[in-house]
């Protein structure tokens, strides 16, 4: 077998200048860990010495202030060059290095990924985002002319574009539930999708938490009253996993896609679709498989040639999370999200759109500022303060995303905050 430590000998062999695999930072956040032990989540939230250790692990531009890490996050330090140092070696020799050597070892990701999220090993297919994850399922999925698939209107675009599409093409019907923003309840959510649900509802799709507002749904609730119904429901997950703590057996799905390179900060272009083993053969691959593949899991990651550097470094963006312990880093995003939320709540033109409450949000949430342009206010804040969030325009709301990460100081949040009350008080400038 090739290992770690064989891999290292041959790049050393071939003069090859080997990284080290332990950078400071990352010993830092170790140290950071073992002075925390023993201490709540909620407390070590608010420990900026604990996070500053944090923030060290990461290769950023601090004179930007970025607050949109719900598209794609940056990576810390240790996933980078474990990335870079695969992709060199598979450079070496493709054809041996990169088919033969490193793709195998996409197996070992592939149980790291399955023990983190509670499923067999032989349900989780690497991907390359969410959406990848997702249109696996909703392209494979048997439907037939006049079947209903329900979903919100505040699910990712290009979710409701594949649909739209197998609408088009074969004849589905796509129903589209809306809801207030935020809700009174996440009863009343799954309520909402109860009373949608017709003798001819197959599929309901739905997000665990949505890329708007930060919502979280109660997938559980939801998967039992469609399975009663013997309806399928797809989780679309690309905001939620390594966001905040949960497994498969809490969710109790059949079908889950999620992107890594936004909360796990794994590489770019990363992902998983987990596929209940029961549901596998029946559910037909983007791209073709042999019928000799139908009910294994890997059918799904028949896509052609691959950098294998990208999915092998998903281990170490896994070691990172798990190091700083989910319930942690749970913690610290909701500390971060209430910290400036409730201040610019307090301004009578402000509106959070995001429930405080830790069941249904985490640090994915949105707001409104009555009488101002989001893409105006977007621009402004750009242009004059290097500060980046995300303008959301939607056929009921427009609003403000705001996504820090774990590596986001108490003083960039307290910037924004700042300038946001002098834009509520003053406006915008002409």
């Amino acid at each position: 077998m090739f290992t770690r430590r064989r891999f290292l000998e041959s790049l050393v062999a071939a003069g090859a200048a080997v990284p080290a695999l332990r950078d400071h930072a990352l010993a830092r956040v170790v140290s950071a860990n073992q002075a925390v032990a023993g201490r709540s989540p909620d407390d070590v939230a608010q420990d900026e010495d604990f996070w500053l250790d944090v923030q060290q692990a990461f290769t950023l531009d601090r004179t930007i202030i970025n607050l949109n890490n719900g598209g794609v996050s940056p990576s810390p330090r240790v996933v980078q060059e474990a990335m870079r140092r695969y992709l060199e070696y598979s450079n070496t020799a493709p054809v041996y290095t990169m088919w033969q050597v490193l793709e195998p070892e996409i197996e070992a990701v592939r149980r790291r990924l399955a023990a983190s999220f509670g499923c067999d090993p032989e349900e989780m297919a690497i991907t390359r985002n969410a959406s990848e994850a997702l249109e696996i399922v909703q392209l494979g999925i048997p439907l037939e002319r006049g079947d209903e698939v329900l979903t919100t209107n505040q699910d990712y675009p290009r979710m409701l574009t594949t649909w739209h599409q197998r609408e088009r093409r074969q004849g589905i019907v796509l129903k589209e539930i809306g809801f207030p923003v935020p809700p009174p309840s996440q009863d009343d959510l799954a309520d909402r999708i109860e009373r949608a649900i017709t003798p001819r509802t197959k599929v309901i799709h739905v997000c665990h938490i949505t890329n708007l507002t930060g919502q979280i749904f109660p997938i559980r609730k939801i998967v039992r009253l469609a399975r009663d119904r013997g309806i399928e429901v797809i989780v679309d997950g690309a905001h939620a996993y390594a966001h905040f703590p949960f497994t498969r057996d809490e969710l109790e799905c059949d079908y889950y896609g999620t992107s890594l390179h936004k909360w796990l900060l794994a590489p770019h272009g990363t992902g998983f679709l987990y596929v209940r083993k029961a549901k596998i053969e029946r559910l037909w691959p983007l791209m073709a498989a042999p019928p000799e593949m139908n009910g294994d899991i890997r059918k799904f990651e028949e896509i052609g040639t691959h950098p294998a550097a990208n999915h092998n470094a998903i281990a170490e963006a896994l070691t990172f999370h798990e190091g700083l312990r989910p319930e942690r880093k749970a913690a610290r995003l909701r500390y971060l999200f209430q910290r400036w939320a409730k201040r610019l709540g307090a301004q009578p033109k402000v509106r959070i759109l995001t429930p405080y409450d830790a069941a249904q949000s985490c640090g994915l949430a949105s707001f409104s500022v009555e009488g101002l342009d989001v893409n105006k206010l977007v621009a402004f804040l750009w242009d004059k303060h290097r500060i980046i969030v995300t303008p959301i325009t939607h056929k009921e709301f427009t609003c403000v995303r705001v996504t820090p990460n774990v590596y986001t100081t108490i003083a960039e949040i307290d910037r924004f905050g700042e300038v946001m009350e002098e834009v509520v008080r003053k406006g915008l400038p002409a």
